[in-house]
């Protein structure tokens, strides 16, 4: 049985870390640490069984926690992280891995140095739309790939007090959803050549809440774009190839059910998003037009963390490999500078 402990009970340990873990045999969530007293007794509601604290070094000290879980504002991750490391603790850091590139790579040594496991919680590997565009990417159909756009989009046009709003180290959507999709285009197509940024503030508010970032590649151009205005969603993904384009609409089910209060033990077909999302290829092959619907395989975040459990009890090879998000990390900061000088900049 791996111990585990929580430090943060927001909207991430609600609903992204606590409702999963405790769906994998083998897990034990110890403790949860909050300072909010409606979290706290909502914790304690959810999880009779589970020992409330307020102090993260409670749980940091605590010689039978194995793993902790930090799902902090982003500002505190890398020190948290490394006062976990420090004790002796496996240690997995909500997405984005740290503020700065310098803290991850300084969080990957020590961890390696110590022998301890260190991931970050990339949930959106795990998500139908990925799953099927890693689909159609694997089976070549599109031909030589050109162009690929990933989207997104929220709309909220007004301010709801978050410090992802506030100007605090690792604010701003492009930290947040962001490192959402540069993780993704990493996994699709490794890391870029040049990286061109624009950053804006459309709501007027402290922190950025529009991006658009361009990757380029040996002949491929990756757009990633995210704003909190957008009221009419577009495509999610659009791939444009040699042989056509394949598009698909509609984001994964999965943070909608568990908001509602569902989670895998309580939901069949969990993951199954409706087929009215499915995505659409259109072909030309052998000058006659082709369009076929391509249902995507179930989104499932359970798969990261049977892969924690596989990795700490049988030496499995981590799924998110730390690095990953620390190249990730690299790109935003390398963004910022980008959309600050409005110019393209090389990976480095």
């Amino acid at each position: 049985m791996i111990n585990i402990g929580i430090l943060g009970f927001g909207m991430a340990g609600q609903v992204f870390h606590a409702p999963i873990i405790s769906c994998i045999s083998g897990f034990n969530i110890k403790s949860i640490r909050t300072t909010n007293p409606f979290w706290s007794k909502l914790a304690q509601e959810r999880y009779p069984e589970v020992k409330i604290v307020s102090h993260s070094s409670t749980i940091i000290e605590d010689p039978k926690i194995d793993l902790i879980i930090i799902v902090t504002p982003n500002e505190f991750h890398y020190q948290l992280a490394k006062q976990a490391l420090l004790a002796g603790k496996n240690v997995i850091v909500d997405k984005p891995f740290t503020v700065t590139s310098t803290e991850a790579s300084d969080l990957i040594h020590l961890a390696k140095s110590k022998n301890l496991l260190l991931s970050v919680y990339q949930n959106r590997r795990f998500v139908s739309d990925f799953l099927v565009v890693e689909k159609i990417i694997r089976s070549k159909r599109l031909g030589k790939i050109v162009e690929v756009t990933m989207n997104f989009d929220r709309f909220r046009n007004s301010f709801n007090g978050n410090w992802r709003e506030d100007l605090v180290p690792g604010s701003g959507i492009l930290y947040d959803l962001g490192s959402h999709l540069i993780d993704q285009a990493i996994v699709f197509f490794g890391l870029p050549e040049f990286i061109t940024a624009d950053l804006r503030n459309q709501r007027g508010g402290k922190a950025n809440d529009y991006f658009e970032v361009r990757l380029d590649y040996p002949g491929l151009k990756v757009n990633l774009r995210s704003s909190m205005l957008v009221k009419i969603p577009g495509p999610v993904f659009k791939l444009n190839g040699m042989n056509g384009t394949f598009e698909k609409f509609g984001l994964d089910i999965q943070e909608g059910d568990l908001t509602a209060g569902l989670t895998p033990e309580s939901k069949t077909q969990w993951g199954q998003e409706p087929i009215e999302q499915a995505g659409k290829l259109s072909l030309l092959v052998d000058h006659q037009d082709i369009t076929e619907t391509i249902v995507s395989p179930p989104g499932d975040y359970r798969i990261y963390y049977q892969n924690i459990y596989d990795a700490l009890v049988k030496n499995e090879v981590l799924l998110v490999d730390p690095k990953d998000a620390m190249h990730t990390i690299k790109i935003i900061e390398i963004a910022l500078e980008s959309s600050l000088k409005k110019c393209t900049l090389p990976w480095r």
